[in-house]
């Protein structure tokens, strides 16, 4: 019987697709924050991310003007940072060009609290960093908080702060600098607050109007983003729908720099981030990961060896983690699968005891299975649909291993739950549907929820024919819902989800069923169906 495509093809425009493209970029918090290092007044504070130190150590701003005084940035690199990006593997580079104190690391009209007019440095180290960015091959990405301690926000530990009109203008003002004196910006990273929809569709705007190719985060929040910003440092644990991200930091206390901060065991923080890594990408994520300079400008030296050790890995396994797709495998016990063209790359993360490990469901026939390094081929063998790999007593890469398997055509497959005919039916319970993820929110951080907006099943034809689906369960009865089976798509009401069809079934094939919104108001609008059972059949 043939199987489904295992690689996952989510169609985006043309905007998202080049976003997602770039996969792993850098991302950088320095501020004024990082001249303090997380010390106040002799003091280390211990509560919070230290790039919010003003609000936790409860800093005047008299007190923080006498901090830009300090601010010399004699060891800012911009040559540096882009080459250890590029070290590093990743393909961008998002700066906090502001965050919640209000404080722009860029020349500014609206305001002369900034960096070129209230530091020694007195430089727009933004756009230091765009033209070295150019340079080397870069794509560039602003982070922009919409909260602002300095234009009259007051401290809220849960950074949920509304937008009044006068800090609404200044925002306006500020994004149209951003956007027309850096080139070509890849992605707008807003932050925070808690904006209402019409200002969320008006700051949008903005990024449309002067960077039509930029790609906006979720956090500009109302549903409005192109992509999904998910929680710091989260890997999610379902399948996700859709364009996202997860922000990643070293230390997961902290963004900004912090003169006390642990730094140990160089070899496993690699790895650990290598892991994190491979499980958002092969789960079809794009990964952010922050570095936090001194206020001097200068790299925490474990920092930039943990970022070159992340590239090293790279470099061992070209195409295996970048420029690779997600695949319907899913993770399994052992770790997790990607795909390129005709091969399969496993990320063996739990290295099996027993020295035997199995991709379960793979239909497409396999030439040879090698663990990348070694350039030794792995014994293997068919067991019904499951490729049964046999490895060696201990890993080639401490870091990560992983094992290519080569195969025949691209990579096709039989789902675990795919569901049989019955005389003439097929009768898929809950137990039969996979479902894909996104998250909605009602305007700020602490209101996003995660919510279902795909159902899927699987059918094994034997015959060809013409089949009609019943859905039972409840339903948002003003819905229109597409159901696609096969190559064959039908559009209907939540109230009449009953005899849909005709949908035409090949012979000798895994079919795919597909229950979605046919016309979402948001990137992740809830599905709101609940399925009992859908019964297909034979006309």
């Amino acid at each position: 019987m043939k199987g489904i495509t295992a690689n996952i093809h989510i169609m985006n425009d043309s905007r998202v697709e080049a976003w997602q493209q770039l996969e792993y970029g850098m991302f950088i918090h320095w501020g004024l924050y990082s001249e303090i290092g997380g010390v106040w007044k002799g003091q280390p504070e211990t509560k919070g991310y230290n790039e919010q130190i003003q609000m936790w150590a409860n800093i005047s701003e008299e007190e923080y003007l006498e901090v830009a005084k300090q601010f010399t940035a004699e060891h800012f690199n911009p040559e540096e940072i882009c080459q250890l990006a590029k070290d590093a593997g990743m393909r961008y580079i998002v700066l906090t060009t502001k965050h919640h104190d209000g404080f722009s690391m860029f020349k500014t009209k609206t305001t002369d609290y900034n960096i070129v007019d209230r530091t020694p440095f007195g430089k727009d180290a933004l756009k230091l960093l765009a033209e070295e960015c150019q340079k080397q091959g870069l794509k560039l990405g602003l982070y922009y908080s919409l909260v602002d301690w300095h234009q009259g926000h007051e401290f809220d530990h849960n950074n949920c702060n509304e937008i009044p009109e006068s800090i609404d203008k200044i925002i306006e003002a500020q994004l149209q600098e951003l956007l027309t004196n850096y080139g070509p910006i890849v992605e707008l990273w807003f932050d925070m607050g808690a904006p209402t929809l019409e200002q969320s569709k008006r700051f949008k705007q903005i990024v449309r109007e002067y960077q039509p190719k930029a790609a906006v985060n979720s956090r500009i929040w109302n549903n409005q983003g192109d992509f999904r910003t998910l929680g710091d440092n989260e890997v999610p644990s379902v399948p996700l729908d859709g364009a996202w991200q997860t922000p990643a930091s070293i230390y997961h206390s902290t963004w900004g720099y912090r003169s006390w901060q642990e730094r140990k065991d160089l070899t496993g923080k690699v790895q650990e981030l290598v892991k994190s890594l491979v499980k958002v990408r092969a789960n079809g994520g794009n990964y952010l990961l922050n570095i936090g300079p001194r206020g001097d400008g200068s790299i925490v030296e474990y920092e930039a060896d943990v970022l070159k050790g992340i590239g090293d890995w790279l470099k061992r396994h070209q195409h295996a983690c970048l420029d690779s797709t997600a695949t319907l495998f899913g993770m399994q016990a052992w770790g997790e699968v990607m795909a390129k063209d005709q091969e399969l790359f496993l990320y063996v993360m739990n290295w099996p005891e027993e020295g035997k490990l199995r991709l379960p469901g793979l239909k497409t026939d396999v030439k040879q299975v090698l663990e990348e390094g070694t350039g030794k081929p792995l014994n293997w063998k068919f067991d019904n649909n499951d490729v049964v790999i046999t490895l060696s007593s201990k890993p080639h890469d401490e870091i990560l291993p992983v094992v290519k398997v080569e195969l025949s055509a691209k990579p096709t497959l039989i789902p675990n739950r795919t569901v049989e005919e019955k005389a003439g039916e097929w009768n898929i319970h809950k137990q039969d549907l996979s479902s894909r993820h996104n998250y909605k929110d009602d305007g700020s951080y602490f209101s996003t929820k995660q919510t279902i907006v795909q159902l899927a099943a699987y059918l094994a034809s034997q015959q060809e024919g013409e089949v009609t689906l019943t859905v039972t369960g409840k339903a948002d009865p003003k819905a229109r819902y597409r159901i696609q089976i096969g190559e064959h798509a039908h559009v209907a009401t939540g109230e009449n989800l009953t005899n849909i069809g005709p949908f035409h079934l090949s012979a000798n094939e895994v079919i795919p069923l597909i229950i979605e919104r046919a016309d979402p108001a948001y990137k992740g609008e809830d599905i709101d169906l609940e399925v009992d059972k859908l019964n297909l059949k034979r006309k």
